[in-house]
């Protein structure tokens, strides 16, 4: 008998590409890992429904910060999904990735506010990526994301996609 394979759902967003390599390296390294045992999924935010949630197994949320907040395309994903998600999901594994210019926590507090009230469990540290990106043309720049940080997302891809395989969440 063949095991069905356990479902990992990426919701992301971006606008300058930083969170979208992010999120990349973590759905790549999440399929190597995981093998046939883990069906990943990448959705983008304006794609992605309740249903999609639903089906997974485990979430990553994936943003970047934008006035010190989800991006709005992430909240509106939550706005249309946050009531049909409500008290049907409780205790699903999530994680975060955020990419800001030169904060990200704030973004971090409120999708931590946003899963504590769907009753989600945190299984992975928020994972953060600092461009340090200042001035308007800086912001607004395509992002080249460094090794090391995609390295960073590998990581959590292949933490969640063998935490799924084995049972852990």
């Amino acid at each position: 008998m063949v095991a069905t394979p356990r479902q990992l759902l990426v919701v992301w967003h971006g606008f300058t590409g930083a969170t979208h390599a992010m999120a990349e390296a973590l759905v790549v390294s999440a399929r190597e890992v995981g093998g046939e045992a883990v069906h990943v999924r990448m959705l983008h935010a304006a794609d992605a429904t309740a249903e999609d949630v639903l089906g997974a197994d485990a979430v990553v949320f994936a943003t970047p910060e934008t006035l010190a907040s989800i991006s709005g395309a992430m909240k509106d994903f939550f706005d249309r999904s946050y009531y049909a998600l409500l008290g049907r999901c409780e205790g699903m594994p999530y994680a975060l990735l955020v990419t800001a210019g030169s904060d990200g926590h704030p973004t971090i507090a409120q999708l931590q506010r946003i899963a504590t009230g769907l009753r989600l469990r945190e299984v992975a540290e928020p994972l953060l990526l600092c461009t340090h990106a200042q001035t308007p043309e800086a912001i607004a720049a395509v992002k080249q994301v460094p090794a090391q940080e995609l390295r960073r997302a590998e990581e959590l891809g292949a933490l969640l996609a063998a935490g799924l395989e084995l049972g852990v969440f």
